[in-house]
């Protein structure tokens, strides 16, 4: 269970060690394939990272937590006071000390935060979409937003743009690309939690799509695995893959030092819808997952890609 770690407003907030270390632990307890490739960055982008990746958990542990059946409009609207509080340089408890800290050393705009909190907003009104457009919406909102939160921290590749006829040019920020890479992510985390979401009365595959191949919301949630449902994943496996494809074309626009922790993240992800299609789509019984052991043989590839793409 995730605490919120809500402070008494006499008590004396954690230390700035402490408050990321108290991050770094949120984020290798919780983000099993992102945290790995966070090891991969400089100290203070891999800290940045930490704050970030554990204000975006404490969001979402608001609607998904152990504590979401008590959760209002009313306590949405309170953590997004508390997150003006943080833009402000007010920490209101121990993780936001981290957050302030990082807002101070590199350019996060609010903007990706509350778009964030709308998605939780999503989640707290709705356990269905039809659509994929309206998918595609909360895709971005919960996950495409951390894609900005990142590019702010890991910053774009300027050397192009010191030659004197250069110097005039925008820098090229790869934004599009970095909101592809956390819808891909989200996606790929919708198809692995088809099973456990079910369970707690969820679908987020686009109905509209359930119906085209013939398979309907209580096959779902009986956990049915058949030609029609292996037909249906085969579609679904296919449009984040090429979320993916549009991610990696942004890649070689960060700042070099981001570049192998991205393709590594960026990898095992996608690794996660190969197990899928190992353990034949059922994703009811069996949770797919890249082991450890297994992790470690992407770097190399990740590495080289990092050098020549």
């Amino acid at each position: 269970m995730l605490q919120l770690y809500k402070s008494p407003h006499m008590r004396t907030l954690a230390s700035i060690e402490d408050a990321y270390e108290l991050c770094r632990q949120i984020t290798a307890k919780y983000a099993k394939t992102f945290y790995p490739g966070t090891l991969l960055m400089p100290e203070a982008k891999r800290r940045a990272m930490w704050a970030i990746y554990a204000w975006c958990r404490r969001t979402d542990e608001l609607v998904d937590g152990a504590q979401a059946a008590t959760t209002t409009p009313e306590t949405l609207d309170q953590w997004e006071q508390q997150l003006e509080s943080v833009f402000a340089g007010q920490p209101l408890d121990d993780p936001d000390v981290a957050l302030v800290d990082t807002l101070g050393k590199f350019p996060l705009d609010i903007e990706p935060f509350r778009d964030m909190i709308a998605g939780q907003r999503m989640d707290l009104y709705c356990s269905r979409y039809n659509t994929f457009e309206e998918l595609n919406l909360y895709c971005y909102r919960v996950a495409g937003t951390v894609g900005l939160m990142s590019t702010a921290v890991m910053g774009v590749a300027t050397s192009e743009y010191t030659a004197p006829w250069n110097q005039h040019q925008d820098v090229y920020i790869p934004t599009s690309k970095a909101i592809a890479l956390g819808i891909a992510s989200q996606l790929t985390n919708i198809l692995r939690d088809v099973g456990e979401d079910a369970r707690r009365g969820r679908i987020y595959l686009p109905l509209e799509e359930l119906a085209l191949f013939n398979y309907t919301e209580q096959d779902l949630l009986e956990g049915i695995v058949d030609d029609r449902w292996c037909e249906l994943m085969r579609f679904q496996i296919q449009r984040a893959r090429k979320f993916y494809v549009q991610a990696e074309k942004g890649i070689s626009f960060l700042s070099p030092d981001a570049r192998l922790p991205v393709w590594t993240a960026l990898m095992l992800y996608r690794q996660i819808l190969n197990v899928i299609e190992r353990n034949q789509y059922d994703v009811f019984r069996q949770r797919a997952y890249v082991p450890g052991p297994q992790k470690l043989l992407f770097l190399p590839v990740a590495w080289l890609r990092a050098q020549v793409l």
